[in-house]
């Protein structure tokens, strides 16, 4: 259905007027015709001498040339139409959980590797101007690489992720919209820094601090990057079963969905949940057409200007070949 808040100079739409007007004069010249043959006194003679009338045949040039100046007159108040385009200016930074507990095997082959597959296929899919970069986080936070737009950097990065003791997610926040910030400010231009967002993936709660919303806890880091507009997106990987064995003990390592979900809504992002590794494909197949589009209002008058001029070359081939005249 269509809109007016759809059209770029709605004002044109005035011209309808015209063309309604030319409507109702069309049918009155008509009316006021079959008046005055009907005055004729002798119809014998006015059958032999008129020529003979197409009936309803001779309305269609005068129809199409309407529907061609509606077409047209749609044309000029300059419809917009949505459509995705890919961003060239914006900033992702992968945050990756690389504790202890991403050795179990609740997920084939277990987290750790299905979380890097999948990390290096969001990279590859990607939109090519995208700056990604990539920081890792376990008992501490680390930039393994500044936001780039070469993916092969990034993927090589993450192969060469290891595994260590401890969660501290808030600090892999902090470092994630440090990052961000320094290449803002390398980059930033007259629209300013560049659109940002932070991909968080973590299978476990925070161990370092005990507390969410200590000083480095991730809670109080969230907030901060929802008050730099930083958005960020949150991923619960893993499922309530896994276990990993340190120093011949088993350990149950759950994931806390809870804790990502508040990080996501203190921040402004998004929470999802992957308890699979084609779960976490989905999620970042997902994530990828959100941060690696948008959806902006283009102009779509070209159809309607090819469909009006059509439809009066139609009306004047018509009008040649049943009228013998133009409308």
């Amino acid at each position: 259905m269509l809109s007016l808040t759809g059209f770029t100079a709605p004002g044109w739409f005035l011209l309808l007027l015209v063309v309604a007007a030319l409507a109702a004069g069309y049918v009155w010249v008509q009316r006021k015709r079959e008046r005055h043959t009907l005055r004729f006194s002798n119809l014998e003679l006015l059958e032999r001498v008129a020529p003979r009338r197409q009936g309803w045949s001779r309305h269609v040039p005068m129809a199409l040339l309407g529907v061609s100046l509606i077409l047209l007159t749609v044309a000029l108040a300059g419809p917009t139409a949505e459509q995705r385009i890919p961003r060239n200016r914006a900033t992702v930074m992968l945050t990756m959980d690389v504790s202890l507990s991403m050795m179990a095997k609740d997920v084939r082959p277990s987290r750790f590797e299905a979380a890097k597959a999948a990390a290096k296929e969001f990279a590859d899919k990607l939109t090519p101007g995208i700056n990604l970069g990539l920081v890792s986080f376990a008992g501490t936070a680390t930039v393994m690489v500044m936001p780039t737009t070469d993916r092969k950097s990034v993927k090589q990065a993450i192969s060469s992720l290891q595994l260590s003791e401890a969660t501290a997610t808030g600090d892999g926040i902090k470092a994630a919209m440090t990052a961000i910030d320094s290449f803002g400010r390398m980059v930033g231009s007259a629209q300013g820094p560049p659109p940002a967002r932070i991909v968080l993936m973590a299978d476990g709660g925070q161990t370092i601090p005990r507390e969410l919303d200590a000083p480095r806890g991730a809670y109080t880091q969230a907030r901060e990057a929802g008050r730099a507009h930083i958005p960020i997106s949150t991923i619960s990987f893993g499922t309530e079963y896994g276990t990993i064995r340190i120093e011949g003990e088993s350990q149950r390592v759950e994931v806390d969905d809870e804790a990502m979900r508040s990080i996501a809504e203190l921040s402004g992002g998004d929470f999802y949940k992957a308890a699979s590794a084609e779960q976490l494909r989905q999620v970042y197949d997902t994530l990828q057409k959100q941060i690696g589009y948008e959806t902006k209002r283009t102009d779509a008058s070209k159809p309607w200007l090819v469909l009006g001029t059509l439809a009066a070359i139609v009306a004047a081939g018509v009008s040649l070949f049943v009228g013998r005249r133009l409308p």
